[in-house]
């Protein structure tokens, strides 16, 4: 039996002081969005072997279909 791994959950409640320096300009900082315009993800390899199973699932059912009327 394989053993289980206890996933770690991150605690979001953690909150960033703000200095004095960036409350008297009243900017935010931009290091946050920058990662999440960075995070882009390609997922044009899942969609084709989605298409592949199905394809396949679809033709063994009409496989099945078929054989079901020689068989009887």
């Amino acid at each position: 039996m394989a053993k289980k791994n206890k996933k770690r959950s991150v605690s979001s409640s953690v909150e960033i002081p703000k200095t004095s320096a960036s409350i008297a300009s009243g900017s935010t900082p931009k290091a946050g969005f920058t990662r999440a315009s960075e995070f882009n993800p390609d997922y044009s390899y899942v969609k084709k072997d989605l298409k592949r199973i199905g394809v396949l699932a679809g033709s063994f059912f009409i496989v099945l279909v078929v054989l079901s009327f020689f068989l009887r």
